[in-house]
């Protein structure tokens, strides 16, 4: 196959919110996009936490902590997509694996195992981590036909932002990745 009309996926990147974006539950999102293929994409919205806290996780799944819960209270849990909300995903750092870990990069995994919880709540969790509550998903083309007309930006994931509690300020860090300043853009940007 000619390599001009290879796909090119997207996974390990962030999918900026442009100003334009007319969907209430992406507006000013950063989402982590961690699979993308000719079926669809599924991605974690990392910036849009929960009244919901990682000790609140832990009190509703029975999960006992062994280490004082204080730090885990200031944990926010993370709104990560409108697909599967009842479902936790929980990115963390990859220097260790758990029963559902999914390696995404040689510093990024995925889980979905109650064991991770048990293990952060033990102390022997990972170093770096974020837990959501669902995911975002996109059909196959779905996601490249907004890419088009300019629903997002795409940048190089950086597993630093991602780890971030700095909620607030992710969308506009993960764009001055690529040296853009959300706020210069006009809402109804063109095509040349």
């Amino acid at each position: 196959m000619n390599e001009t009309n290879s796909p090119c996926y997207l996974e390990n990147q962030f999918l900026i919110a442009m100003p334009r974006m007319e969907d209430s539950y992406f507006a000013n999102t950063v989402t982590y996009l961690w699979r993308h293929n000719d079926e669809g994409a599924l991605g974690i919205v990392i910036n849009k936490p929960l009244e919901a806290c990682v000790a609140d996780i832990f009190a509703e799944l029975e999960i006992e902590c062994s280490i004082e819960d204080g730090p885990f209270r200031e944990e926010a849990v993370l709104a990560g997509g409108p697909v599967e909300r009842d479902k936790g995903f929980i990115i963390h750092d990859a220097r260790k694996s758990w029963e559902s870990s999914i390696s995404i990069t040689e510093e990024i995994s995925i889980c979905t195992s109650k064991s991770i919880l048990e293990d952060i709540a033990n102390g022997n969790g990972p170093e770096n981590y974020l837990i959501a509550l669902g995911c975002a998903g996109w059909e196959a083309g779905q996601l490249e036909r907004e890419i088009i007309t300019n629903a997002w930006l795409t940048v190089p994931a950086d597993p630093a932002l991602i780890f971030s509690s700095d909620y607030k300020n992710k969308t506009q860090r993960a764009a001055s990745i690529l040296g853009v300043d959300l706020q210069q853009l006009a809402p109804a940007a063109g095509h040349s």
